[in-house]
């Protein structure tokens, strides 16, 4: 095997192992995963899991940077001059595919937030800097009169929760609906209702807007 070869099984596994581990993590928090299971779900050893990783919080660690760097780089490649409802809809429709493609990398990182964060502290730094920039845009269009007057920063708080809800209420959403506990959620009907929602609740009404002319 050359050496190109062996270095691609070497991150294959490593995507393996860290996709069980998610898995594990969004299942049963840090403190109730073992690395025997982690290795379980991977398909390999303990041993060989323990060769590739330090500890089970490092790769914890990494599996929430992994998220957080996704959601980071939603707000990339969607074209902030056409105005806020292309941009909303298209950031919420990227939001609630990853949580119902991804619902494991949701529920660990709300399941973490739930415990405290005591792991996500130290990178809400950076992470606080992206969520300041958005509601600078945010207030940008308040002040032009293209969205009524909003919170910019509870706006996108409430945009988180409603489309991550769906990763983590996925099971009742699908027992309300009386689907199959795999079926697939119908992804376009889902992002059109919640960007609906979002989008009209956000237009100014006819006397505000006549008044910022």
């Amino acid at each position: 095997m050359t050496r190109p070869d062996l270095a691609q099984k070497r991150a294959d596994l490593k995507l393996q192992i860290r996709e069980a581990a998610i898995k594990e993590f969004a299942e049963h928090g840090l403190a109730g995963t073992s690395t025997q299971g982690i290795a379980d779900r991977a398909g390999i050893t303990k041993n060989k899991l323990h060769y590739h990783i330090e500890s089970k919080e490092e790769l914890y660690q990494q599996a929430l940077d992994h998220v957080m760097t996704i959601w980071a780089e939603m707000f990339s490649g969607i074209d902030l001059n056409q105005g806020p409802e292309i941009f909303l809809a298209d950031y919420i429709a990227r939001k609630i595919r990853f949580s119902l493609t991804h619902p494991a990398e949701v529920k660990m990182f709300t399941g973490e937030v739930m415990r405290g964060a005591p792991f996500l502290r130290e990178h809400w730094a950076g992470s606080r800097d992206v969520t300041h920039a958005a509601a600078a845009q945010i207030q940008k269009w308040v002040a032009d009169g293209s969205i009524r007057p909003v919170d910019p920063m509870l706006l996108q708080f409430n945009i988180w929760a409603v489309t991550e809800a769906y990763a983590v209420l996925g099971p009742e959403l699908r027992f309300m609906l009386d689907l199959d506990e795999s079926a697939a959620l119908d992804e376009d009907a889902i992002c059109a209702e919640v960007t609906a929602l979002v989008v009209r609740g956000l237009r100014p009404d006819r006397e505000t807007a006549r008044a910022q002319r």
